[in-house]
């Protein structure tokens, strides 16, 4: 790939654990990492400083601000679009932080060389869902696909990645003698974070050798799907633990969720977020992995990456 600032890629919550896997990955090609806070710039300069990686220019700015997104979309031609939240939070509803962004993502790349958008949304996402969440992921999905800029758009499950917050959580259960957990039978299907940057990397020399000229909505779920109780004993037994999970009623985490949200307005969990991660992946990953060319990491070699 050429080093030119024309080949250069954008990247949109630069500052996240994808974000910063992806620089990574990236290693010497240009980038362009987009940050909205300056606890977010300061955080992503020492990853950065630490990896001595010397062709990434960090921009802060506002993310509904149309003229700022475009001047720092300008001379890029690849976009990865990392914001998204599955929370609440008083300064930040759903609307705002999936529509609101990707409408002014949408109208700054009109006015740049943007050749190709990829974005991360989430498996069930789909403008019609009851879930606030996901169907504001999927009127996302949408703009995106009226936008006229090709773009891919990966609806992801649960995602594993070294030192990321699902595998510690994930960790913590499997360590613990006794874990709750809310339906221990809801369906994860789990994918390994270095399984998503490559599906992404792959599109991005696609894209820049010429190709990828197509819209492409792709559900990338894990190798494997099983039951929640499942893959918390899996990781037990990996860790050389036991434990005794006790799978309390949805209901119950619902009427919790629901009474914080009376006493405030950003609460540690909310209604949609457990319906979020109570809803049951059950995928069959070969289509998106055929279209993205890549393969996936087995479950067991999931969990050893990430838990060891």
């Amino acid at each position: 790939m050429s080093s030119s600032s024309d080949n250069r890629i954008v990247i949109t919550g630069a500052n996240g654990h994808m974000g910063k896997k992806l620089i990574d990955a990236l290693g010497d090609r240009p980038v362009r990492a987009i940050v909205r806070s300056n606890t977010a710039r300061a955080n992503l300069q020492e990853f950065i400083d630490a990896r001595d990686l010397t062709q990434v220019d960090i921009v802060q700015c506002d993310y509904l601000d149309t003229a700022t997104m475009a001047a720092a979309t300008a001379s890029c031609a690849y976009l990865v679009h990392l914001v998204g939240i599955i929370k609440e939070s008083s300064g930040n509803s759903f609307h705002r932080a999936h529509q609101e962004t990707t409408q002014v993502l949408v109208d700054a790349i009109c006015q740049s060389g943007i050749q190709r958008v990829c974005y991360l949304s989430l498996l069930g996402a789909d403008n019609a869902s009851t879930n606030p969440c996901l169907a504001s992921r999927g009127h996302a999905e949408c703009q995106l696909l009226k936008a006229g800029t090709p773009a891919l758009i990966l609806q992801i499950p649960m995602v594993l990645g070294e030192g990321d917050y699902a595998s510690r959580a994930l960790q913590r259960k499997a360590m613990s003698r006794i874990s709750f957990t809310f339906r221990g039978s809801s369906l994860e299907q789990p994918i390994y974070s270095g399984d998503v940057i490559n599906a992404i990397t792959t599109d991005i020399d696609r894209c820049l050798a010429g190709g990828n000229a197509s819209d492409q909505l792709l559900a990338l779920p894990g190798p494997h799907s099983l039951s929640r109780d499942a893959l918390t004993k899996r990781a037990a037994k990996l860790l050389g633990r036991k434990t005794t999970i006790i799978s309390l009623p949805l209901k119950l985490g619902l009427g919790i969720a629901w009474f914080l949200e009376q006493l405030s307005s950003s609460p540690p969990v909310s209604r949609a977020m457990l319906r979020v991660l109570d809803h049951d992946d059950n995928v069959d990953p070969l289509p998106a992995c055929q279209q993205l060319a890549i393969e996936l990491t087995s479950l067991d070699n999931m969990l050893q990456r990430t838990l060891l």
